[in-house]
């Protein structure tokens, strides 16, 4: 697998505990990245933040500790990504939990993917 030097960067800002029809969106989305042969994706927890409605999310708070910000982040050509864009519509649009996602644009420095 190849990335081009321009790339794009997806993010996807979610909480831990945020599901659809049962299942963790991060690791959904994971799973719909591989399944589309994507060339990564990585889920990054937060020890703390905010959402929309300024709840705070953080790893010191007992009793919120399991509810802490992620980012799933996927490098990726912008057709790579555009498939995976109604994965995406279709499970915020299945969730009463706050997310946010965003592309922009990146230099690819160096790629060098495992070896099966």
């Amino acid at each position: 697998m190849h990335l081009p030097e321009q790339a794009k960067l997806l993010r996807v800002h979610i909480l831990e505990t945020t599901k659809h029809k049962g299942k963790p969106v991060y690791e959904l989305i994971v799973m719909k990245a591989k399944e589309l042969g994507l060339a990564g994706a990585t889920v990054l927890r937060g020890i703390m933040g905010f959402d929309l409605g300024s709840k705070i999310h953080s790893s010191k708070m007992l009793e919120l500790s399991q509810d802490l910000p992620l980012v799933v982040e996927i490098v990726e050509t912008q057709d790579k990504i555009n498939k995976l864009m109604p994965f995406l519509d279709e499970i915020f649009e299945g969730t009463p939990h706050p997310g946010l996602v965003t592309i922009e644009d990146i230099q690819v420095i160096k790629y060098k993917p495992t070896q099966n």
